[in-house]
């Protein structure tokens, strides 16, 4: 690339790339000195509460708002109506995903209340307190209605139609049908029949949402100070709906703790908020409380699949057959929409595999609960617990290991670049490198020897693998191409300061897994400079270039290119300066710990900060017609390849309590292939802690309701999330295999420990009931669930 002296990011002398460089906002953020939307007051600042509807479904008779109004300290109360004309309503479909329906959506309920949790009321007042108590004096006459919980019921015969204007209940559908299905089953030497469940669970950040909103009325503007994954994203959004141009709209992203693809969407209170804020020309501030969080936030998965593996005697796969049914809520959450999950199961069921016959049909029906939509990992648990169960299953109906019965069918590290039978087009994976990795990691021939001895004395232990695929730097296919206006790119502008530092502001955002930590160490690294002369900028759409953010795994990949790109422009202008200063070649110098130096023999020449002196304050000794710029900008898109699949494996140990149904996790092993590592130390916690979400799913978190659309667990005392107690050793190892879209070959991490977790788990679980003829099918894996499995075992 120009400017870079032909080097690649592991070839430029002290390279950062490839190093656990500590995060510089570590120290801060250990103190105390973290900035969230939380600590923000500014003044005039009001506080909004939101009163929320008790029934999954109701009418709205009326609301008595005069006796909460009256209330000194109570700047105002808002029911839907109130705000319907002030804010237009939003629809989330994608046109891609043909014949995806949705009704519009307003900030409040209007008319009817969809589900428990929908806010039907606004309370306005000088302090969260204060609105508190006013709500409580807020009176709805609700009508209750009958409750849409069960997605299939939902589409039977006579069913309720939650929105009889959309016709039914079938929010999307997508039916996919490659090769001979029927006929590669019934060649097949075994067919195996499984049906999964997977509950619902949502993102428990650390920091619930949080926005607060100020209107300029002299200066006609919008500023929100929210915690967000998608700055330039809510920018369009609330410019949109409240019918501004993007121009008067400024977000700012402080520090946020956590987000896990929830604080991705477009939310009605925070759209009220925003509202509430321009009509009263006050700051309002909106902060979720955790009890109303697990109400209103996204939930995700939530599917029940039924699927068939078509196996010959020798372990060779012949088709794959699925059937998913998910229930999504009353609405398609905008602007991403709540069918994408769906669809990425269709997408990565037997992914990593080789076969040629595949059959799935996916399907999303509204019902009365709370809203789903994209979580950390999309689709990817689902699709890999169905097809990984399932080669489990095979596996042993046919007498074979596990790891050898995957090996005889996993796509071969040679076959690239392929495509897969879902149509997914891979670039470069190593799915056999990473087996014959894992298995070395596990020692699996000791741990099978192992486990046979401790069932010789009734210890119930179980090993399970798990393969899968991520999808990661997706390009504009995945949301542009169907009319939303989510930045598929990324950009970023570096510039050399008058003191010899450099300011590099990003597009991408950061969530705490350490994003400025990377773009730090990737433009230090172009540029030829140390870490500590590096300052990054994030989160804000009034100084950062246009971009998209941080979700699906791509702030390394893109951001992290388009850092690189703008860097090694930066440094080709210093090198072009610095050899008109020195009457030297510029391709004959170099940049070093922050000075230009002979490429050659590695002699500082002249300090940066001498060279920005120049530049800055005596140009008229330049020669004439250099053009002393000191500032590049570039943004960055995959092209070749609509995304960046990345692959690997997964192994869990585990023992079993036969009496209890109790399962403890004893080693969880990691083989990740995200090709380029920045920083091994964040890939490494970023898998990590993608793992644990992931042993979440699989054993703890669950969102139950009743038959009447009630949420029984809205609460952390009783929603169980994996706490250090319940963490065993994860053990992460890695393989390369750089992209070759970009330069520095990177591509995402985020989601590749949630994507294997909960299905390594399941086959481990499954493994150790094999001696006792159990099984378990269903998400999270409960002791009830084992105990009723091994008693059903027991009488079979």
């Amino acid at each position: 690339m120009s400017g870079t002296g032909g080097l690649s990011p592991l070839d430029r002398p002290n390279s950062y790339i490839g190093r656990a460089v500590p995060r510089p906002d570590a120290a801060r953020l250990a103190r105390g000195g973290g900035r969230f939307v939380s600590d923000l007051v500014v003044p005039r600042m009001l506080h909004v509460v939101f009163l929320r509807s008790p029934h999954a479904h109701a009418r709205i008779r009326a609301i008595d708002t005069a006796p909460a109004r009256a209330l000194a300290g109570v700047a105002a109360v808002f029911t839907g109506a109130d705000l319907a004309a002030h804010v237009r309503p939003w629809v989330g479909v994608l046109s891609h995903l043909k014949g995806l329906k949705s009704p519009p959506q307003y900030p409040l309920a209007i008319e009817r209340a969809c589900w428990q949790g929908e806010a039907v009321a606004a309370i306005v007042a000088e302090s969260r307190a204060l609105a508190e108590d006013a709500a409580e004096l807020v009176v709805v006459d609700y009508e209750p209605l009958p409750a849409l919980t069960d997605p299939e019921a939902a589409l039977a015969p006579g069913a309720m139609v939650l929105h009889p204007e959309l016709g039914d209940n079938l929010a999307f559908e997508r039916l996919l049908e490659v090769g001979a299905v029927d006929d590669a089953l019934a060649s097949a030497d075994q067919v195996i029949t499984e049906t999964l469940t997977f509950g619902r669970h949502t993102g428990v950040t650390l920091e619930p949402r949080a926005v607060l909103a100020e209107w300029d009325p002299a200066a006609e503007r919008l500023t929100v100070h929210q915690g967000t994954q998608a700055p330039h994203m809510l920018q369009n959004i609330y410019a949109t709906q409240l019918g501004l141009a993007e121009a008067q709209v400024r977000i700012l992203c402080h520090d946020v703790g956590g987000s896990f693809g929830i604080k991705v969407h477009a939310y009605p209170d925070e759209m009220a908020t925003v509202t509430l804020a321009r009509l009263l020309a006050r700051p309002v501030k909106f902060v979720a409380d955790r009890l109303e969080s697990f109400a209103s936030d996204i939930h995700a998965r939530d599917h029940r699949v039924t699927a068939r593996l078509g196996v010959m005697r020798d372990g060779r796969i012949t088709a794959f057959a699925i059937d998913d049914l998910t229930g999504i809520g009353p609405y398609s959450v905008y602007p991403r929409t709540s069918a994408v999950e769906a669809n990425q199961v269709v997408n990565l069921v037997g992914a990593p595999y080789d076969f040629a016959h595949y059959r799935a049909r996916a399907r999303v029906v509204f019902q009365t609960k709370t809203p789903m939509s994209q979580y950390r990992a999309v689709g990817h648990p689902i699709a890999t617990t169905v097809t990984e169960s399932l080669i489990d299953r095979a596996a042993a109906a046919l007498g074979l290991d596990p790891l050898a019965m995957r090996r005889r069918n996993l796509i071969a590290d040679d076959a690239y670049p392929c495509t897969s039978a879902a149509g997914l087009r891979f670039e470069a994976l190593s799915h056999h490198a990473a087996h014959e990795k894992i298995a070395a990691m596990m020692d699996y021939p000791s741990l099978r020897r192992e486990q046979a001895r401790l069932r010789e004395r009734g210890i119930l232990r179980g090993i399970g693998i798990a393969s899968f695929v991520e999808i990661t730097n997706p390009g504009a296919a995945f949301y542009g191409v169907g009319g939303a206006r989510i930045s598929s790119q990324d950009g970023a502008v570096v510039r050399l300061d008058a003191s010899g530092n450099v300011t590099l502001q990003s597009s991408v955002t950061e969530q705490g897994q350490g994003s400025a930590t990377m773009i730090a160490q990737i433009a230090a690294s172009a540029l030829g400079v140390t870490m500590a002369r590096v300052r990054v900028v994030l989160g804000d759409t009034d100084m950062t270039p246009y971009g998209g953010g941080t979700w699906a795994s791509r702030g390394a990949g893109i951001a992290g290119e388009a850092a690189w790109r703008a860097a090694a422009a930066l440094r080709a202008q210093i090198l072009t300066i610095a050899g008109a200063i020195l009457q030297a070649k510029p391709d004959a110098l170099d940049i070093r710990d922050n000075a230009i130096v002979d490429r050659e023999t590695g002699n500082r020449r002249l300090d940066l900060a001498e060279l920005a002196r120049i530049v800055y304050f005596r140009p008229d000794t330049l020669p004439e017609g250099l053009q002393p710029e000191l500032i590049a900008t570039r943004h960055y898109v995959p092209r070749e390849y609509p995304f960046a699949f990345t692959n690997g494996v997964q192994g869990s140990y585990l023992e079993l309590d036969r009496e209890t149904g109790t399962v403890t996790l004893l080693r969880h092993f990691v083989v990740e292939d995200c090709g380029r590592v920045i920083n091994p130390r964040l890939v490494d916690e970023q898998i990590r802690g993608g793992v644990v979400q992931g042993l979440g799913a699989a054993l703890f978190e669950h969102c139950r309701y009743d038959a009447e659309g009630q949420l029984q667990n809205a609460n952390l005392a009783d929603y169980l999330v994996p706490m250090a107690a319940e963490m065993p050793d994860i053990d992460i190892t890695h393989l390369c295999s750089p992209t070759a879209e970009s330069t520095i070959g990177a591509k995402g991490a985020g989601e590749a420990g949630t994507a294997g977790a909960a299905a390594a788990v399941l086959n481990a679980v499954n493994d150790a009931l094999s001696p006792l003829g159990a099984r378990v099918a269903a998400l999270p894996i409960t002791p009830e669930s084992v105990l009723a499995a091994i008693e059903s075992g027991a009488a079979a």
